[in-house]
């Protein structure tokens, strides 16, 4: 595995790196990458090795899909690993690995080496029988914002913002933002096609790729985390067409499950189990919390892209709230509100419109603000849609 290892060290580029860096403490022992397919976890933890200042022979990496680990013990592995020298061990697709967070423990606990491993977003490591979740540090990351699809396609750097900046400061930076281009000549792009890094790749077959990457979080990554039966996968394609196809307001549990052919509570369940594997969105509302079996107020894909590669038609609104709920989803929690259309951090009340929405829903409400798609500076309350795509 080393002779991979190397290769892979040898064709990954340091041209570009993603927020990742900004978030992850690396000083931690155990150190846990959570993500959907595609949106760069391998790449992000090739990065880190290669610049790594220590010797090849002190870091590894390492990958749960590799056939050779079928046959390894892993803490086996990386005891003879860290006898040897061995330093820092990157493991990719750990959740493919039978048992991973009792050997992750063991690890952690009996070993002097620092261990950075990713996932699905569908793994739960919060109530595992190992208790890893006191011991490992978790950073739960999405595909590429708005921000970072420009600095890619433009080969230019651009700030991020916090909400608050968005949300007090907005025609300030909307305007020092247009002077370095023109949102509305990319945001159509980012939206159809921009999420997922591999788009760079190779532009003509992105939507092939993107169909295998969802297909492989639906056929082996949610199967094998929550022990689904190979038979039972195409009930979750036909319940992501289904959404694709379904206004997030007009959601019909009974006709859904009718239509599939199951009943509400494993429809429920499939539900969470697409959301745990970032192939949906779903919010409630505040007071209902996030019980599996509560009927969410509205279900997303998970992004725009999504939406394209899956729905014969688009809705102008469906887009617009799905890009505003993805990019708000990496650092904030949003619910869905009767008042408006979400809920900020239980704070802010925002609705989400084209350029003739207007304040009537939420007038005289304190911290309400209109997002509008298609115009490039606000005025007051009223933000651009794009903006919150430097959130991140």
């Amino acid at each position: 595995m080393e002779q991979i290892f190397y290769k892979l060290l040898q064709n990954t580029s340091l041209k570009y790196k993603r927020y990742f860096f900004d978030k992850v403490n690396f000083d931690e022992k155990l150190i846990g990458i959570i993500g959907d397919r595609g949106i760069g976890k391998t790449t992000f933890l090739l990065q880190y090795l290669k610049e790594l200042n220590i010797p090849l022979s002190k870091k590894m990496y390492i990958n749960a899909e590799y056939i050779q680990m079928s046959n390894i013990d892993l803490l086996d592995y990386t005891t003879e690993f860290n006898k040897k020298g061995g330093e820092v061990l990157v493991i990719d697709e750990v959740h493919k690995y039978n048992d991973f967070e009792k050997h992750l423990k063991l690890i952690y606990d009996f070993l002097d080496i620092k261990v950075l491993f990713s996932g699905s977003s569908a793994i739960k490591l919060e109530h595992s029988k190992a208790d890893l979740s006191r011991r490992a540090i978790l950073y739960k990351f999405n595909g590429l914002s708005f921000r970072e699809f420009l600095e890619l396609k433009l080969n230019k750097n651009f700030p991020k913002f916090t909400l608050d900046d968005i949300l007090t400061n907005h025609i300030d930076i909307a305007f020092d933002l247009t002077q370095n281009f023109k949102p509305y000549e990319y945001f159509n792009e980012y939206l159809e096609y921009g999420y997922y890094p591999f788009y760079f790749d190779k532009m003509q077959d992105y939507y092939i790729k993107l169909n295998e990457t969802i297909n492989a979080t639906i056929e082996f990554d949610l199967s094998h985390i929550f022990n689904i039966e190979p038979k039972f996968t195409i009930k979750l394609k036909q319940l992501v067409s289904l959404i694709c196809q379904s206004k997030p307001y007009e959601l019909n549990i009974s006709n859904l499950s009718q239509k599939i052919g199951i009943n509400r509570n494993t429809l429920y369940q499939y539900i969470y189990y697409l959301s745990r594997g970032k192939v949906f969105n779903i919010l409630h509302q505040v007071s209902k919390g996030d019980n599996i079996f509560n009927k969410p107020s509205k279900i997303y894909l998970s992004n725009t892209n999504l939406n394209y590669a899956y729905c014969d038609k688009q809705e102008n609104g469906t887009i617009r709230e799905n890009f505003f709920v993805n990019q708000l989803k990496e650092s904030h929690t949003i619910h869905y509100s009767k008042i408006g259309d979400f809920l900020i951090d239980e704070k802010y009340i925002v609705e989400v419109g084209g350029k003739s929405k207007k304040f009537k829903q939420i007038k005289n409400i304190e911290n309400s603000f209109i997002v509008i798609d298609d115009i490039e500076i606000g005025s007051g309350n009223k933000i651009p849609l794009y903006l919150f795509g430097f959130l991140y």
